[in-house]
This record gives structure tokens, sequence and C-alpha cells, in this order.
């Protein structure tokens, strides 16, 4: 049977339960990259004794979407087979990362999605309200431009084929880089799954910085993301006014 060379990547900016994730993923054969998007609050010191495998260091915040990136390129470069992503601020339990592991090899998708909704369960409980309205609709944007019928547009547990990553061009390096992946995994003809994970809101007061806390403000935001990358290589002659104009949106 053939062994596969898997990377798991955490994007961190100031979390604070990053040191029980690594642990927890510890528990698997896998190798580990810790993206330090410039924290102030000592981190390398606090990881220093739990002999992760690897750290990228950005001298200064650059973005969650800078960070899987550099993973990205990182897993792309050392000739990795897959990648998990998992985010650093414990919203996300490592052991599920087994969840990932059972589909591998992929047979049908290229890249295997976290969803904390697609469960039919209390999706409400514990989610600010803004929040959940903003993926709603996002996640149906993007379903619109692309058929991927997702739920989840915006979980960062993620399993991606690391060939299939060298098709995309990422370049936004924001919270909205995943609705840039989307579109562009459509484009290049990228197989698309979800699998549900667990739905974890540990601290729902939690700000995402900037102008950004404002909920219109994030979703203009979004969906200028999704507008740019549509117009940088428009598909078919899809545009984001022909999306709007067919969705109602």
């Amino acid at each position: 049977m053939k062994t596969y060379n898997i990377l798991v990547a955490i994007p961190v900016f100031n979390e604070t339960d990053v040191r029980s994730v690594v642990l927890g993923i510890k528990n698997f054969p896998l190798d580990i990259l810790v993206i330090d998007d410039g924290s102030n609050n000592g981190l390398k010191e606090k990881l220093s004794d739990i002999g992760y495998t690897y750290l990228i260091t950005h001298p200064r915040n650059l973005g969650y979407g800078k960070a899987l990136i550099d993973a990205f390129t990182f897993g792309i470069r050392n000739r990795y087979d897959y990648i998990i992503t998992i985010d650093g601020d414990g919203q996300h339990e490592p052991e599920e990362i087994q969840l990932f592991l059972n589909e591998i090899p992929f047979s049908d998708c290229d890249i295997l999605s976290g969803s904390r909704y697609l469960l039919k369960r209390a999706f409400h409980e514990g989610i600010p309200p803004e929040r959940y309205r903003i993926n709603r609709r996002i996640t149906y944007l993007i379903n619109s431009i692309t058929g991927f019928n997702l739920t989840d547009a915006f979980c960062g547990f993620k399993a991606y084929k690391v060939e299939k990553l060298k098709l995309l061009r990422l370049t936004e390096y924001g919270y909205g880089m995943p609705l840039q992946l989307w579109i562009q995994a459509w484009r290049r003809g990228l197989r698309v799954r979800e699998t549900p994970v667990k739905l974890i809101y540990k601290d729902a007061t939690r700000q995402f910085g900037g102008m950004l806390n404002d909920p219109e403000a994030r979703l203009r935001y979004y969906n200028d993301a999704i507008e740019d990358e549509l117009m940088r290589s428009e598909q078919n002659g899809i545009s984001m006014r022909k999306v709007r104009q067919t969705v109602g949106y």
C-alpha cells in the first residue's frame, strides 16, 4: 500500500490555544507546519519544547490568506501529496483529522472541505448571528457561481491534493482568500466535496480586526473579493453583474 506524505498546516496570529492544537495533531504521524502570522505573544517560545516540525514566521501580520498561501507553497516545494489545514484557535478538534485521513487517497474530489453545517442539527447554537448570516449569503453566492453545492464556504478545516494546488494562483492575503480559492478551483475544474466537522465557537466576541469588525463592511469585502476574481478571468462570459441578476443578490 502506498504511503502518502501529508502535511498539517496551522495559520496562527496570537491564538492562545495553538499549543493544545499542535499537541493534539502530534497524536498522528504527520508533519506539522505552523505559520506564525506576526504574533506578538511569544508564540515561538510557547511551542519550543513541543518539537513541531516546521515554522514559518512573518515579521508582521500579513493576513490569514497569506499564511495559507505560504503553507501551500511550502507543501508544493517539499513535494507533499496532501495538505490538511486546521485553524489554531481551538475551534477545530485535532482528532477530527482522522476524518480526512480516512478519505486519502481521494477518489472523487480534489478538495475535501469541512462543514460545520452539513449535518441537520442546531446550526445557530453559539454562533454570532451576523457571522451565520454572512456565511449563508456568501456560501449561496459561491454556489450560484460554481455549482459546488457547499454548505460552509468559510470553514478552515480542509484537505487538499497538492498536485491540484499547483493549478491555483492565489493572491488574496486577507480573510477573503478562501473565496478566491473557490472561484479558481471552479475555473480549473477541481472537484469539491464536504465532510461534516464539529461546530465549535469558543469565543463569540472575537473580532476580525479593523474595518472587518463591522459586519456590513465585511460582507462588502467578501463580495469584492469574489468580484475581483471573476474580473481577472471571466469564465464563459460570467460576470458579477450577471451572477447578481441570476440569483437576485
